[in-house]
């Protein structure tokens, strides 16, 4: 279904007025947009009582995202971009009809405040990372650990922690390197390469 939906948006794309020259905005388009559509027609399908629009709406969905990304620019986190059209969408549909039932203007404006939270899924393993971090952090030298707060955290420069510190700058990048390896080695489980 991916490649037949990717066929008809590129066309749909190019009768619209939208070009595809751009390759950089093609490939987020296909990788990152495409890859939301089953995602995408279950929303659409749970929050729009006519089944047999789903697919158009999709396709207006696709169609604003694209024309969004290339007027603005792609944007860092395509998910909430692409829903947020969605649900502006179906606002908009509701909006223009000749009839709004109150019952669905309450369910969009409940979508809106929901859309924003993140899920009970994302915020346990937000939780975990979190946890994960700390314990990571308390496993570092004091010094070093201090420095990677502060270059971090607090976004100091070297040269700004040597002074802070009193030591030298070479002494700060060997704390910071020393640092971000053993966290990327408890974080990520990757194995950590001593120089």
């Amino acid at each position: 279904m991916v490649e037949t939906t990717q066929l008809s948006s590129e066309v749909s794309l190019r009768r619209s007025g939208v070009t595809v020259a751009d390759e950089a905005l093609h490939a987020w388009f296909v990788t990152d947009v495409l890859s939301l559509e089953h995602v995408l027609m279950q929303f659409l399908r749970n929050n729009w009582r006519n089944e047999s629009e789903v697919e158009d709406l999709c396709q207006d969905v696709y169609l604003r995202a694209y024309a969004a990304a290339a007027s603005s620019g792609v944007p860092e986190r395509t998910k909430p971009f692409v829903f947020a059209i969605a649900r502006h969408l179906l606002i908009d549909r509701v909006r223009h009809g000749q009839v709004v039932p109150i019952e669905a203007m309450a369910e969009l404006e409940r979508l809106e405040i929901a859309g924003d939270a993140p899920g009970a899924e994302r915020s346990v393993i937000a939780g975990e990372e979190l946890r994960r971090l700390y314990a990571a952090l308390d496993g570092l030298a004091p010094r070093c650990r201090e420095v990677v707060v502060l270059t971090r955290i607090e976004g100091l420069t070297r040269q700004q922690i040597a002074a802070r510190m009193g030591i030298s700058d070479r002494t700060v990048a060997k704390h910071l390197e020393i640092g971000m390896r053993h966290l990327a080695n408890a974080l990520y489980r990757t194995e950590a390469k001593h120089p």
